[in-house]
């Protein structure tokens, strides 16, 4: 291998172009896709986690569109050109949203991409995307990059001056009844309409967006006014935050009632189809007040899903972690009962917690019995988790508590408190703090409880078994087995526990 060293002269002229703007052809405004390639490609930073170096870039592309009002028409015009050649309803209707063929479904679809990735056509939006993007971590500095940088890109270019070409409106309506026509059979799953009284309570708001849609599509046909058309919009927009409201009250009560994997990939793709739907219909709406944020989430989600579509990673840890999350929700409103506030909830913890170290000490009687009888290890170890499971069930039945069972339920109330889409995008430490004692406290009601009932009433009833049957429970090499299998260091207690 060999190292070239560049002359003095050579590396001062290197040096200085560093610091100069992005320079691009006038010319290359007519090749179109291969303008924009070629754009992006002096944005994009040699490394894509230099988040640095792709600011300083994009400033450079802003700071030069500016001033070079030539080369801001033509990326407009580049822009422009492949909105109108390219077909857009798929990019709208499908890019970045859940399939309905449901997880495993879609899970042996990427699988299958994975070897053999799709042929996407020329006509395509997406393929434009996958020209322009071709770098699989482009995503990384897209995402890093802030946000008003990009909002002041598609600012200065006016994305808005070019959404009434006959051919994109076509297109934006397609994919507007396209999405209402999914939401609306979203609406009428089993897993919305089994959560209401009336199945047509949970379907009403679903089903209302998709008919004032026709109903605007109807409209526009006839030739109705402005005004009238506007007053369809809003109302339409309303009915959009109605649904909006109708998924959040399914999350809220999916926390009192459980979840499923099922219902969380519907709610999630209902939401998805909601938010595209506004985007939609903000570029239909025709007041020229575009919402620039809302299409800048779109466009970067747009090339992180070409980026990562056939990502096995990415689709696994969404839809685990949508669920992970539901049920920590619902353990966490579980484990809420399990901490006391109040002095009165204190000290009814505490007889909760005697009524469990009521009933544990009958399933240590048991268990030692149980052990006497000579049966085959499959039958034994039947035996011994029927006493469990029927301890459990009488302390669920009857409301007692066992303090060894609590912290799985009070663990999920504190992580509950750091969650940061409750409080505005930051930890409540606070409330954690306050959660931890609250919880440490009532954990040391609930060992006082089991304590105070299973030690004594465990004593009466051997003692009890003796005096009645001549025998003990268990003899002295017996009970010294039952000490050493309990031993924190010469035993698997610890890892058991």
């Amino acid at each position: 291998m060999k190292f070239r060293i560049l002359p003095k002269r050579k590396l001062q002229v290197a040096e200085s172009q560093k610091g100069k703007a992005i320079v691009l052809s006038i010319k290359s405004s007519n090749r179109g896709l291969e303008f924009l390639v070629e754009l992006f490609q002096q944005i994009r930073p040699s490394n894509p986690k230099n988040t640095k170096e792709a600011e300083t870039r994009f400033q450079a592309l802003l700071f030069q569109l500016q001033e070079d009002r030539s080369l801001m028409f033509a990326l407009r015009r580049s822009l422009l050109n492949q909105f109108i050649k390219s077909e857009i309803t798929q990019a709208l209707t499908q890019s970045g949203l859940l399939s309905s063929r449901g997880f495993i479904q879609e899970l042996s679809s990427k699988l299958k991409h994975k070897i053999l990735p799709p042929l996407l056509k020329p006509t395509d939006f997406l393929y434009v995307i996958e020209r322009v993007f071709y770098k699989r971590d482009d995503y990384v500095w897209m995402e890093q990059l802030d946000v008003q940088l990009w909002e002041r890109l598609f600012e200065l270019i006016g994305i808005e001056v070019n959404l009434t070409e006959p051919v994109l409106m076509k297109q934006l309506n397609d994919s507007l009844q396209i999405l209402s026509y999914r939401l609306s059979m979203m609406g009428l799953e089993k897993e919305v309409t089994s959560r209401y009284d009336q199945w047509n309570d949970g379907a009403f708001p679903f089903m209302e967006q998709n008919r004032l849609i026709n109903l605007l599509f109807e409209l526009r046909q006839k030739g109705g006014s402005q005004h009238e058309q506007k007053l369809l919009l809003e109302t339409i927009a309303e009915a959009l935050h109605n649904c909006l409201q109708s998924i959040k009250w399914l999350k809220d009560d999916r926390k009192e009632n459980g979840t499923s994997l099922a219902e969380t990939f519907l709610l999630t793709r209902m939401e998805q189809h909601v938010e595209r739907m506004f985007m939609v219909l903000d570029a239909l709406d025709e007041d020229n007040m575009f919402n620039t944020r809302r299409f800048v989430h779109y466009f970067i989600t747009l090339v992180r899903n070409q980026n990562r579509k056939n990502s096995i990673k990415e689709f696994l840890s969404q839809n685990m972690g949508l669920l992970a999350y539901q049920i920590s929700e619902h353990g966490g409103k579980r484990g809420e009962t399990f901490i006391a506030v109040t002095r009165k909830e204190f000290y009814k913890l505490f007889r909760s917690a005697m009524g469990g170290g009521f009933i544990i000490s009958f399933i240590a009687i048991f268990k030692n019995l149980l052990g006497k009888l000579t049966i085959a290890p499959f039958w034994q170890g039947f035996l011994y988790s029927s006493n469990y499971s029927m301890g459990f069930i009488l302390m669920q039945s009857t409301g007692s508590t066992l303090a060894t069972k609590q912290p799985a339920f009070t663990a999920s109330a504190i992580a509950a408190s750091l969650d940061t889409s409750k409080f505005s995008g930051t930890p409540d430490l606070f409330g954690l703090a306050l959660s931890i004692a609250r919880a440490c406290r009532s954990q040391i009601a609930s060992f006082a409880g089991n304590l105070l009932v299973v030690f004594p009433l465990t004593y009466l009833l051997a003692l009890l078994f003796s005096v009645a049957t001549g025998s003990k429970i268990a003899t002295s090499a017996e009970a010294d087995a039952l000490l050493a299998a309990q031993h924190p260091f010469h035993s698997l207690a610890l890892l058991y526990a």
